[in-house]
């Protein structure tokens, strides 16, 4: 049962100020703190602008005062978004786009007693020294995944702990705090009626790291084949990339078949999804992929990339379905239960065409995804689930 809002405790949530296109992070962010509300919470999100992940030397110091300033939510006051006092359970959580590449922020909080805790959704790969530092000195670390979770425990696990030299910092090994894993919920969605021919839609922003370019390599490799595409996403977070996504789809000669359509919301967004027979997420990384489980609640099978996170979307409404490598597939076919396929990707396109044609030319396969997919929307966890996670994960006894 819910609590009051005014035994709740608050929850103040620091995110980055510099992404403006709609990102799975901002998303997850916005859902979490709505969660948390209904939950009783007393939820305050505070921007912060920078270069992050890893910002300026004054950027940081912003970042460092904000912890500080009203953030010692353990009892030490400060103030709510409404000027009125803090409660005295108090909690600051940062994002781990900002906190990662600031550890000596989040070191300064702790030295003063008031410790944040790290949303982590994405690894800080190209500064392994500073991303260090920072789990070290958070309360603890919440990862939007298991999959990151386990990632970052076996990262930083077992004899790197025993007191031996840091080969990347040069100083001894950091115990992390504890990391816990709470995966995205899922809204309720209406269920998509498909299209003849069948129509395949892309989610994501035209980033490097979604790999749009491979996916339209191996769409060219299917025009013998009837279908449709559509690429929706921001075309500006990278413009230099998004143009040559633009210039690759003329130039592959599939202008009359897939369409860039920028990023869509409302009743355009809802008809793009109601279209759809297939969804794709061909990203390099993912930590799991918030757009999976958004297509299951359509009732719609996913293709995705091998040794991400986005298998654990995946398999995330099909309980009899394990976690991890046991759910791929590395022909492209799936498991009988899987409501799509976790494809092994690397820059050939080959494989993903495979894939893709099989699923084009088979009719029971399509029906045994579709039929997947349609069992799996009525399983997602909701946002609910994962707010009530966080919460408790905050809450526990240190």
């Amino acid at each position: 049962m819910p609590q009051s809002r005014a035994c709740g405790p608050t929850v103040r949530l620091i995110a980055p100020g510099n992404v403006l296109h709609n990102s799975g992070g901002n998303a997850y962010n916005a859902a979490l703190a709505r969660g948390l509300t209904a939950l009783g919470a007393e939820v305050e999100i505070c921007h912060v602008d920078g270069h992050w992940p890893v910002g300026s030397e004054e950027e940081r110091r912003r970042l460092a005062g904000m912890l500080l300033d009203g953030g010692s939510g353990n009892g030490s006051g400060g103030s709510s978004s409404d000027g009125g006092p803090r409660s005295r359970e108090s909690v600051t959580i940062v994002d781990g786009l900002v906190a990662l590449g600031a550890p000596g922020a989040l070191e300064e909080a702790a030295a003063a007693g008031c410790p944040a805790w790290i949303l982590l959704h994405m690894t800080l790969e190209e500064h392994p020294d500073l991303e260090e530092r920072a789990l070290a000195a958070a309360a603890g670390v919440i990862c939007a995944s298991s999959t990151a979770a386990t990632a970052i425990r076996a990262r930083y696990s077992g004899a790197r702990y025993s007191g031996a030299a840091n080969s990347l910092t040069g100083g001894v090994r950091r115990a992390l705090p504890p990391i816990h894993a709470a995966p995205p919920g899922t809204n309720p969605a209406p269920l998509a009626a498909g299209s003849e021919p069948p129509h395949l839609v892309s989610v994501a922003a035209l980033l490097p790291n979604k790999d749009q370019l491979l996916l339209l390599a191996a769409l060219a490799e299917l025009k013998d084949l009837p279908w449709t595409a559509a690429l929706v996403g921001s075309d500006s977070a990278d413009p230099a990339y998004a143009e040559a996504v633009r210039s690759t789809v003329t130039r592959l000669g599939l202008a009359g078949r897939v369409a860039v359509r920028g990023e869509l919301t409302g009743q355009a967004f809802a008809e793009e999804w109601h279209r759809a027979d297939l969804s794709l997420l061909v990203s390099r990384v993912e930590t799991y992929g918030m757009v999976v489980t958004e297509s299951l609640a359509h009732g719609i099978p996913v293709v995705v990339r091998s040794g991400t996170g986005a298998v654990e979307a995946l398999a995330a409404g099909s309980p009899d379905v394990p976690e991890g490598p046991a759910a791929e597939a590395p022909d492209g076919g799936g498991g009988p239960a899987l409501p799509g396929a976790a494809v092994v990707l690397n820059t050939d396109p080959a494989p993903l065409a495979a894939a893709l044609r099989r699923w084009l030319t088979d009719q029971d396969l399509r029906e045994q995804w579709r039929e997947a997919a349609v069992a799996a929307r009525k399983r997602l966890p909701g946002w609910d689930v994962t707010a009530r996670t966080v919460l408790d994960i905050v809450a526990a006894p240190r």
